[in-house]
């Protein structure tokens, strides 16, 4: 059975955390503090740690490295009553697995450590390259639940702009990192994509590049790529007509919640423009 391990003297919190559904089948303890997570971890196998929603985060990360001195498997599950910028890049430098700041959306931590339990290879799956608070850098393995680890590390990362304006970018931002896995490199965790976000005064702008061979502009869902805006409906007829799945909807989907799309003339790099109000 799998244990989770809860830091902290929230009872509320660590009970509704517990009894989401995707912890069912866990055993799911509680630590009264840091110290007292320490020994337990020394005396018994433990699979997730979460830390305590209090403490900051250079203080977790302090502990993570203690916790993997007796446990090197462990995988860690940051909350913080705060992060900045640097504090994000310095965790998943740390190969912490996810980092939720304030206010917390249980069903989300929930859903995270469940993915840190189902998941084995993990822990080489987000490098960083260049780590600067506004110019970010990293080589990402083509695998799903790296996708996942990278998006909501870079939601909180952008905690400062407005929800909506946050919900818009990271839907561009996973249709064409998940795009550029699958088409790019096929889902082969063997294989690299590199991705680099950078925030001006004035805009948020983020970069990919697959290890593919690019695409043929005259497929039917390309069109959504360089600049046209076609019928959807269409689109789907004339991919059925030529014995294809219905696709394109998801970069068509990245086109309209950013400002600017540009495709290189390969078509395995992708530049992404988000302009700030």
């Amino acid at each position: 059975m799998p244990r989770v391990l809860l830091i902290g003297r929230d009872s509320g919190f660590h009970r509704a955390l517990s009894e989401s559904g995707p912890l069912d089948g866990c055993a799911v303890v509680a630590a009264a503090g840091n110290v007292d997570a320490v020994h337990q971890v020394r005396v018994r196998a433990t699979d997730v740690v979460v830390t305590d929603p209090d403490t900051p985060v250079e203080d977790d990360l302090a502990l993570i490295e203690e916790l993997r001195a007796c446990r090197p498997g462990i995988r860690a599950i940051v909350l913080a009553p705060a992060a900045t910028p640097a504090e994000f890049i310095t965790a998943i430098r740390s190969r912490v697995f996810a980092c939720f700041v304030a206010p917390f959306d249980v069903s989300a931590i929930a859903d995270m450590t469940r993915l840190a339990i189902d998941t084995a290879d993990w822990r080489d799956g987000l490098r960083i390259e260049s780590g600067l608070p506004d110019w970010i850098s990293l080589t990402v393995s083509c695998q799903r639940v790296t996708a996942d680890r990278l998006v909501h590390f870079m939601n909180e990362y952008r905690r400062e702009l407005p929800d909506s304006e946050r919900d818009d970018l990271m839907l561009a931002f996973r249709e064409v990192l998940i795009n550029a896995m699958e088409h790019g490199a096929g889902f082969d965790p063997e294989k690299v994509v590199n991705v680099t976000a950078v925030r001006t005064e004035r805009a948020i702008v983020f970069h990919f590049r697959d290890p593919g061979r690019g695409f043929d502009r005259a497929q039917p869902d390309r069109p959504v790529l360089y600049g046209a805006d076609p019928d959807p409906i269409a689109m789907i007829e004339r991919r059925v007509e030529m014995g294809l799945r219905p696709g394109g909807f998801g970069m068509l989907l990245a086109k309209k919640a950013v400002d600017e799309m540009f495709y290189n003339e390969l078509g395995n790099e992708v530049l992404l423009i988000k302009r700030l109000v």
